[in-house]
C-alpha cells in the first residue's frame, strides 16, 4: 500500500511540473520543431561531413548549422533586398515629378468632393483632422505591430539555429533517453521516428517544389504579360517565395502585378501611348487565378501520396486543415498527424492481433 501511495504521489508530481514545463517551452515549441525538421532534412549533409571530420562530433554540428543558415537565410536576404532596390526604382520610374504633382492635385480635388458629399448627404460635415488623427493612430499600431512580428521572428530563428546545433550533437543521446524513458516497444518508436523523417522530407519536397511549379508557371505569364524591360526574374522569385506563405500565396505576386499593369503599363492605342493595359492585366489574373494558384491544389497531394504515401485526398486535406487550425506550422504538422494516426492506427491492429492469437493459443491448449 506505502509503494502504491508514493507512486500516485510522484505521478501527481510530475503531472504538475509537467504542466509548468509546457507554459513555459510552449513559445519555444515551433523554433524546436523546425530545428528538429531541418536535422532530419539535412542529416545526409550531416553524415557526409561526418564521414569527412572523424571524431570531432561539435564542428561537424557547427559546419552543418553554418550550411544551413547559408542555404536557407542567406538567399532570403537577398531576394528581399532586391526586391526592395526594384520597387524603390520602379517607383521612382513611374512617378516622375510632374505626375506627383497631378496625383496630389487629383487626390485633393477628390478629397474635396467626397467631404461635400459626407455633408451633404449625412447633413453634418465631415472631421478630415479627427479621421486623419484616427488613420494615424491605426498606422502607428500596424508598425508596432510588425515591428514586433520581426523580433519574434529573429528570436524564433535564433533559437531554431541553437536548437539546430544541439540536436546535431546530442540528437542520438536525446533519441536514446527518450525511448528509454517511453512505454511504447522500441519497434514501435522507431517506426515513429521513421514515420517522422519521411513525412518531414515529403512535405519540405511537396512545399518547395510546389512554390517553384507555380514560380515558373507565373514566370510564364508574366513574360506575355509584361513589357520588355521588366524586372521578370524578380517577379517570379517573388512568386516561388510567397507561394511558400499560408493564406497569401502566389496570388500576392501576380495579383499586384495585374493591378500594376492594369493602372501604369504603357500601351498604344490608336498610335497614341496611354497608361494602362487591360487586356493584359485581365488575362494575367484570370491565368494567375485559374492556373498558378490552384497549381498547389495538384503538386502537393500527389508527392504526399508518392513521398509519404497518404492519399491524396487525406494529403490535401491535412494540409489546408492544419494551416487553418494551427496556421503556417500546419503545413508541417497536419500531414504529419495523418501520418502519425495512420501508424498508430497499425500498431493497435498489430497489437490486437497478438493478443487475439494469444488467446487462440490458450483455448487451444
Amino acid at each position: 500500500m506505502p509503494r502504491v501511495v508514493s507512486l500516485l504521489v510522484l505521478l501527481l508530481v510530475l503531472l504538475i511540473l509537467g504542466a509548468v514545463f509546457f507554459q513555459v517551452m510552449a513559445q519555444f515549441l515551433v523554433p524546436l520543431f523546425l530545428a528538429a525538421v531541418l536535422v532530419v532534412i539535412f542529416k545526409p549533409l550531416h553524415e557526409s561531413l561526418q564521414a569527412q571530420l572523424p571524431g570531432r562530433p561539435r564542428l561537424v554540428a557547427l559546419c552543418t548549422s553554418a550550411a544551413i543558415l547559408l542555404l536557407v537565410f542567406v538567399p532570403t536576404l537577398l531576394l528581399g533586398w532586391k526586391a526592395y532596390v526594384e520597387c524603390r526604382s520602379l517607383a521612382q520610374f513611374t512617378q516622375s515629378e510632374e505626375e506627383r504633382r497631378e496625383l496630389i492635385e487629383a487626390v485633393q480635388l477628390r478629397g474635396g468632393r467626397v467631404l461635400a458629399w459626407y455633408e451633404k448627404t449625412f447633413g453634418t460635415p465631415l472631421d478630415a483632422k479627427k479621421l486623419l488623427e484616427q488613420a494615424a493612430r491605426r498606422t502607428g499600431g500596424l508598425v508596432l505591430a510588425g515591428f514586433e512580428a520581426l523580433f519574434s521572428v529573429l528570436v524564433g530563428s535564433a533559437i531554431m539555429m541553437i536548437a539546430v546545433y544541439y540536436f546535431l550533437v546530442d540528437g542520438p543521446s536525446m533519441v536514446q533517453a527518450m525511448m528509454r524513458l517511453s512505454p511504447l516497444d522500441n519497434a514501435y518508436e522507431r517506426e515513429l521516428l521513421e514515420k517522422f523523417a519521411s513525412v518531414s522530407r515529403a512535405v519540405v519536397l511537396a512545399t518547395v517544389l510546389s512554390a517553384v511549379v507555380q514560380g515558373l508557371l507565373a514566370g510564364a505569364g508574366y513574360y506575355f504579360a509584361l513589357a520588355p524591360g521588366a524586372p521578370l526574374i524578380l517577379l517570379t522569385a517573388l512568386t516561388m517565395v510567397m507561394a511558400i506563405v499560408p493564406f497569401v500565396g502566389a496570388a500576392a505576386v501576380w495579383a499586384t502585378t495585374a493591378v500594376v499593369v492594369f493602372c501604369y503599363q504603357p500601351v498604344v492605342v490608336d498610335g497614341v501611348e496611354v497608361r494602362g493595359d487591360a487586356f493584359h492585366a485581365i488575362a494575367l489574373a484570370l491565368y494567375g487565378a485559374t492556373v498558378v494558384s490552384n497549381a498547389d491544389n495538384v503538386v502537393k497531394p500527389w508527392v504526399l501520396h508518392g513521398q509519404s504515401n497518404l492519399h491524396p485526398l487525406l494529403a490535401l486535406l491535412s494540409v489546408l486543415g492544419g494551416v487553418q487550425v494551427l496556421g503556417p506550422i500546419g503545413i508541417l504538422v497536419g500531414p504529419m498527424l495523418v501520418a502519425f494516426v495512420q501508424t498508430l492506427l497499425n500498431m493497435l491492429n498489430k497489437e490486437l492481433q497478438s493478443i487475439e492469437a494469444a488467446q487462440l493459443m490458450s483455448n487451444a491448449r
